[in-house]
């Protein structure tokens, strides 16, 4: 029967972890037995097994030459990396339930399941949840409930699967654990050994043996910590819960014991950990718009130079070479930035491959990293009377494929440049927005159309020169046309033919249409810019006219002052 004043708390508790955090990047040995060692070759010594190289006679401290006779066992060197990835991702799956969680170990965690019943619904229901989460973290945990922190971490550590410890019933069902469960946690290997061997000395097998003892005598003979040992033994203990604040870290290392030189074994990995990294974020109820790539490689040339990403308004990825270590392992680096927040682990494996693809390590690979960093995932709702947009994944992916054919800085949303230089902009990566800055209008030199005020300025210059003797014809051809600017790109060079310091006729090699007689000139406009710096420019437009065969075309002429160039910029259509 539950009181009142019961405050339910709840341990996962992952046996064998250093075996579950390798088993989290190679799932397929689950079925087989492993053994993690430690040290260096050839001193190496078994660290941590799982239950069926247990079974096959494998313990921990054996040498390697002593387990290399078993037939069928995994080896694995031990990762630090690879368990603080795990820890992480068992705070994650604490933190998806409960904002009070305690870090009581590298593979142990507790959390308070107060007020959580009306949300998750019963305890039992709770419990299982927590071990269906932390399963779909890539950990087989063992998860307990109790009225206290220490039975709930003693019933998780000494029973497997999901146990539910009933309030006034701790010593009932905890009393078939043996006394070595007490200690599994302990900082203290030679106290705890003197304890055991007391324990077996007075013929204490079973944790209901002890606390089946006279609660003086034991004090007596082996004073508080007997007494502490006992209340733990009979589920009597009372502390206060310590929560932990950690960061929200979403990463994910797989260090490797062959380096990989094959992009195809690196996207099988690479789709392995951002799984992990979605599931994470999903449980935590968010999202991603960045992600961090990390491969350790191998000494070798590299034939790309490092370059940093230049922000928001840079390029989508980035790439980073850093050199460490005393055998000069390099570090190459890729960003990948999203427009609007994700979560699709498929469609960030695919942009990876492209990115990757288009910018290959050029060495081998012995370690992995990947990182997320976190925000809100995006509303999904739309307008009732608006038309509907293209998916961000499906965009994305698109975009992603066009740079990888025509190059990465021609994909994108353009960005205006604080200059007046003409067609002064940058490439950046798109994303869509509902309205322009102020300060950011657009140029009259820039993209396929020109502004108000450089309509009229283009108007006056047409009427200006038609008035001077064009005729009557062409005037009225030369008003009605619509004054809007298709920029050439790249510019066409022209040769000019000067008559009284203004252009009287041009010749083309590139387009025979080009070629002719000017039949007016409107000009010279001469503007100039960051002189001050080392992208000094100077220049002078003309609107001209030229006849063709049975029309006339209007074009914008410029001549570059500094580099004593013709080009014709573009046409007004």
């Amino acid at each position: 029967m539950l009181t009142a004043d019961f405050m339910p708390f709840a341990c996962i508790f992952v046996p064998d972890f250093p075996v579950e955090a390798l088993l989290r990047a190679e799932p397929e040995l689950r079925s087989r037995p492993l053994a993690v060692l430690e040290g260096k070759a050839p001193l190496q010594k078994v660290f941590a097994v799982n239950e069926k190289a247990r079974r096959a006679g494998v313990a921990q401290e054996m040498s390697k030459l002593q387990i290399e006779a078993c037939s069928g066992l995994e080896l694995r060197a031990r990762s630090l990396a690879q368990e603080l990835s795990a820890h992480a991702a068992l705070l994650d799956c604490a933190q998806s339930f409960s904002p009070r969680v305690e870090d009581a170990g590298y593979d142990t965690i507790i959390l308070d399941l107060a007020g959580l019943e009306p949300l998750f619904g019963p305890l039992p229901k709770i419990a299982h949840a927590l071990a269906r989460r932390a399963s779909a973290f890539g950990l087989e945990a063992c998860v307990a409930v109790a009225a206290n922190p220490d039975t709930a971490a003693l019933a998780a550590r000494g029973f497997s699967g999901v146990t539910v410890i009933s309030q006034g019933k701790e010593v009932e069902e905890l009393g078939s654990l043996p006394v070595e469960v007490l200690f599994s946690n302990s900082a203290d290997d030679r106290d705890a050994a003197q304890l055991l061997q007391t324990f077996n000395r007075w013929g204490i097998r079973k944790l209901r043996d002890l606390a089946a003892l006279p609660e003086i005598a034991l004090s007596e003979r082996l004073g508080q910590a007997g007494v502490r040992l006992q209340n733990l033994a009979r589920g009597k203990t009372s502390r206060t819960l310590v929560p932990v604040d950690a960061p929200m870290i979403f990463e994910e290392v797989i260090e490797l014991d062959y380096p990989l030189v094959l992009l195809e074994p690196l996207a099988f990995l690479l789709g392995r950990l951002l799984e992990q990294v979605c599931a994470r974020l999903e449980a935590r109820a968010l999202a991603t718009q960045e992600l961090r790539l990390s491969l350790e490689l191998e000494n070798g040339c590299h034939d790309e130079e490092a370059s940093v990403s230049s922000g928001e308004t840079g390029p989508s990825t980035s790439s980073v070479q850093a050199f460490s270590g005393s055998h000069a392992r390099r570090s190459f680096q890729r960003t990948l930035c999203l427009p609007v927040p994700l979560l699709d682990p498929r469609t960030f494996l695919k942009l990876l491959q492209l990115d990757l693809n288009a910018h290959p390590p050029g060495a081998p690979i012995v370690k992995i990293h990947l990182s997320a960093e976190p925000v809100r995932p995006r509303p999904g709702q739309s307008g009732l009377f608006l038309p509907p947009s293209p998916e961000p994944e499906k965009l994305e992916l698109t975009l992603a494929r066009i740079a990888g054919i025509v190059g990465e800085d021609k994909v994108g949303s353009l960005e205006l440049l604080d200059t007046h230089h003409p067609g002064g902009f940058r490439m950046q990566h798109f994303a869509p927005r509902e309205t322009l800055l102020p300060h950011r209008r657009p140029s009259r030199n820039l993209g396929a159309s020109i502004s108000s005020a450089s309509a009229g300025q283009v108007l006056a210059g047409v009427s200006m020169a038609s008035s001077r003797g064009t005729g009557e014809d062409s005037r009225a051809y030369v008003e009605g046309l619509v004054t809007a600017l298709r920029i050439f790109r790249p510019a066409i060079n022209v040769v000019v033919t000067l008559q009284g310091g203004k252009p009287a006729g041009i010749t083309c090699t590139e387009r025979k249409e080009l070629a002719g007689e000017i039949l007016w000139a409107a000009g010279p406009w001469r503007s100039s810019g960051d002189w001050w710096g080392q992208e000094a420019w100077a220049r002078d437009e003309w609107d001209i006219a030229v006849r063709l065969e049975i029309t006339i075309a209007l074009y914008r002429l410029v001549r570059d002052l500094l580099g004593g160039r013709w080009f014709v910029e573009g046409t007004y259509d």
